[in-house]
């Protein structure tokens, strides 16, 4: 009896391909393969500039655009290598190099962000006091506070 033959298509895994989280893990981009999922689940993982879930198949040359929460800018790599298993990082290094245009603007955004100024720097108080804090909800002293009500004869 013949053996079938599988078409050749998009969704069927060979050697020169790997399913994306899978990826993403093993060159220690995301910690977990979960989080790697994540991540494309909710769109902010690109493939050659197409938006792609976790079970899209990754090949030489494709170039991921990855967004990580609490980084404003995107990270791009061109992938080099493929690997099924996560290794040392010395190893893994191997597997992708970040665009010098990706390089540059994240090294851009980090000194914008080291040369501005402290958000608490502004704060003149700070957090109440416990003594703060007393006041408040008898209302005394200095800490008035305004709202804006119908028996209020300055609300206008």
């Amino acid at each position: 009896m013949p053996s079938k033959t599988i078409p050749a298509s998009d969704n069927v895994p060979d050697a020169s391909s790997l399913r994306l989280d899978l990826w993403l893990w093993s060159a220690r981009l995301f910690k977990t393969r979960s989080l790697a999922a994540e991540a494309a689940s909710k769109n902010r993982v690109t493939v050659n500039d197409q938006p792609a879930k976790p079970a899209r198949l990754v090949r030489l040359g494709d170039r991921i655009s990855l967004r990580r929460p609490g980084e404003p800018l995107p990270q791009v790599v061109d992938v080099l290598g493929l690997a099924r298993f996560r290794g040392p990082a010395s190893t893994v290094a191997g597997l992708y190099a970040e665009t010098p245009e990706s390089q540059s603007a994240r090294a851009e955004q980090a000194e914008r962000l080291r040369a501005a100024p402290e958000p608490a720097a502004s704060m003149a108080g700070g957090r109440p006091t416990k003594r703060d804090r007393r006041a408040i909800t008898n209302g005394t002293e200095r800490w008035q506070r305004w709202s804006a009500s119908a028996d209020d004869p300055d609300a206008g």
